[in-house]
């Protein structure tokens, strides 16, 4: 299975996939429906029911890349983040697919990084910038090492949505 070819800008910044200039436009537009985020993973459809389906049968190694192109997040805190060891990410690459709940991680972190985007209203880098820098409303956590956990990912969830609403404490 051939890998989306890496595209850097003039300041060799990976650029990144037209999937979130999409994403964009659904946060200026209205998304449509809870789960847009998808579209960060390279996802079209939004409904619940075939999120579970494509989880259960495991995302492609194609839809990591896709979302870590769109997020400019480093290799190494996205594998970190979804809990999946390098030797076993060089073996999902040659495999090209994840298992399950490997997969399960995968569309929890494009759930933060998508709340996150639309509260800096899709600036990439000042949402990735906030998800890995340490937040007092978090006791000095740094949301993406809480998000490694579906309990600690709802509480930076509650924080963003807490900040949205202009609820500071």
């Amino acid at each position: 299975m051939a890998i989306a070819e890496t595209v850097h800008d003039h300041r060799g910044v990976e650029t990144p996939t037209k999937d979130l200039d999409r994403f964009r436009q659904y946060l200026r537009r209205g998304a449509p429906g809870p789960h847009a985020y998808v579209i960060l993973l390279g996802l079209e459809a939004f409904d619940p029911a075939h999120l579970l389906r494509a989880v259960k049968k495991g995302f492609s190694y194609r839809t990591f890349e896709r979302f870590r192109r769109n997020t400019s997040l480093s290799f190494e805190r996205l594998i970190d983040l979804i809990d999946v060891p390098r030797r076993t990410m060089t073996r999902r690459k040659r495999e090209g697919r994840f298992l399950p709940d490997e997969s399960d991680r995968l569309l929890r972190a494009s759930r933060l990084f998508g709340k996150t985007l639309a509260l800096f209203d899709g600036d990439r880098d000042a949402a990735t910038q906030w998800l890995t820098t340490a937040q007092p409303a978090l006791g000095g956590a740094i949301p993406f090492d809480l998000a490694r956990s579906e309990v600690g990912g709802g509480e930076v969830e509650r924080l963003i949505g807490r900040l949205e609403h202009g609820v500071f404490s």
